[in-house]
């Protein structure tokens, strides 16, 4: 369990570091070839959820990392379930619903990271 989680975390926290980071620093011109939902949400949200994208990556590491407060793991994993949750209702909402694959296979992995959060942390 302890290595699974390591493989699933450790990938999403990559992912989400890369796409939260990207948001964060990149205004809407920048981000609009890459993630086209971007024109019709207010900036200031997609720059929140970019935030939360990084903490959540960091919260995946870095507390079972140290030994500190794992259960926090848990928690952004959680955390990044909802995230996708909300992508794959705007993909819909737009009429997306053939780009929602990334979502749903992220949604799962996160899914996977709270299910293996519970049994080994």
């Amino acid at each position: 369990m302890e290595i699974g989680y390591w493989i699933v975390g450790g990938l999403l926290a990559v992912f989400y570091l890369y796409a939260g980071g990207k948001k964060v620093a990149q205004n809407q011109q920048q981000l609009l070839p890459m993630m086209g939902w971007v024109d019709r949400v207010p900036m200031p949200l997609v720059k929140t959820i970019g935030v939360l994208e990084v903490l959540g990556a960091v919260g995946l590491i870095l507390p079972p990392a140290t030994g500190i407060a794992p259960w926090l793991a848990v928690a952004a994993a959680a955390g990044l379930v909802l995230i996708q949750v909300g992508g794959i209702a705007v993909h819909l909402s737009r009429g997306e619903g053939r780009l929602i694959g990334l979502n749903i296979g992220l949604l799962v992995a996160a899914a996977v990271a709270v299910w293996l959060g519970t049994t080994w942390l």
